[in-house]
């Protein structure tokens, strides 16, 4: 089967190359990365990436132009192979530069198809029942080119089962661990730390990939529902996973200046198995000490679009500089939203990526002291 992972613009290189460290060829496009498995595939790629949002079956591409062309391209498919007589097989639509470009109808078009061509298989009059299990059909078109896809993964990855409570604007689970990979941290050898840990996601993730626990591992997948998946595949795998954790020795530090914060973020890495791997403290931005001749700093600090007062985060930024100055063999990444971070943290970047974390344009600003 062809295989799509997806995951946040900007983090294709990430999601691809945690794809080649399984063993796969990928090929690479905007938002997508491409890779050939089967059912064993689809379960270790739900379970191991740490990046992706989704993993999807590319059940078939093709050309269309007008709503027949889809109707028979549609019906033309196998659906037997894949849904069974009473699957529920809700359908999602997308249209981007391309002459069908009512999503509502292609959405209309695509489940007429199916529901024909499933009730002709299995000669039915009528509406078919979908009082079974669910299998979300996706029909996307780009420029006129269509892929219907098969959702195998359910609520988006980033739901990794752990986390119960987040503070106001909570940073994705996928998104702490992708940036995480984008840097050179070395987990048994360097500290590492997160002064603005709010619900303790970037420290619960780097312990969690330290210690090579499967991200997916607490969680369910809508592939688990599908009749013609054997649910010893993942079984197999999550007894692998956890017979492959390491009991690994963590230098770990995440403050943060709200109490009730580092509460919530106890509770969290508790949940996530790694409570003992991360040394939690209130502690303001000002009062940090950083000791230690090398290490990590990866922090998601507040930025305009979560806090109304941009002065008090700028004069944060402008802290952050100034304590971060006293580490200058660390190696520091900063996330926001504020085109002028730099300015007021006091240095230029040795690198910046832009990153959307949800619909808000962030920057992912990298310094360098090693590399």
């Amino acid at each position: 089967m062809k295989l799509i992972a997806t995951m946040s613009s900007g983090f294709e290189s990430v999601t691809a190359k945690e794809l080649q460290n399984l063993g796969y060829d990928t090929k690479t496009e905007n938002g997508k990365v491409y890779f050939d498995g089967e059912y064993e595939d689809i379960a270790r790629a739900n379970l191991w990436l740490r990046s992706a949002d989704r993993i999807k079956i590319l059940i078939d591409s093709f050309k269309a132009v007008t709503f027949e062309e889809l109707f028979d391209k549609v019906y033309a498919i196998d659906w037997d192979n894949w849904l069974p007589l009473n699957a529920a097989f809700p359908i999602k639509a997308r249209t981007v530069k391309s002459q069908l470009h009512s999503e509502r109808d292609i959405q209309a078009i695509t489940k007429k198809a199916i529901v024909n061509k499933m009730a002709d298989v299995f000669m039915r009059r009528g509406r078919l029942p979908e009082t079974g299990a669910k299998f979300q059909i996706e029909t996307r078109i780009h420029k006129d080119m269509v892929e219907v896809t098969l959702d195998t993964t359910g609520d988006s990855l980033y739901k990794r089962g752990y986390r119960v409570e987040h503070g106001a604007a909570p940073l994705k689970e996928n998104f702490a661990a992708a940036m995480i990979l984008l840097t050179v941290w070395h987990p048994e050898e360097d500290p590492f730390i997160d002064p603005t840990t709010g619900s303790g996601t970037i420290a619960i993730e780097a312990a969690r990939l330290a210690r090579n626990i499967a991200p997916g591992i607490q969680r369910h997948f809508l592939f688990e529902d599908f009749d013609w998946f054997d649910p010893k595949i993942l079984a197999n795998l999550k007894d692998e996973a956890k017979a492959g954790e390491k009991d690994v020795d963590l230098n770990i530090f995440a403050s943060d200046i709200d109490g009730s914060m580092i509460d919530i973020a106890k509770l969290n890495a508790h949940d996530a198995g790694v409570l003992h791997d991360i040394k939690f403290k209130q502690v303001a931005v000002k009062d940090l000490k950083i000791e230690g001749e090398y290490g990590t700093i990866i922090t998601n600090p507040p930025y305009g679009q979560r806090m109304s007062d941009m002065e008090n985060v700028r004069k944060l930024y402008k802290e952050m500089g100034e304590v971060f100055a006293t580490a200058p063999t660390w190696n520091k990444y900063i996330l926001t939203s504020d085109t002028e971070f730099e300015k007021y943290y006091g240095q230029q970047a040795t690198k910046k990526r832009k990153l959307y974390n949800g619909s808000i344009r962030t920057d992912f600003y990298q310094y360098w002291a090693r590399h």
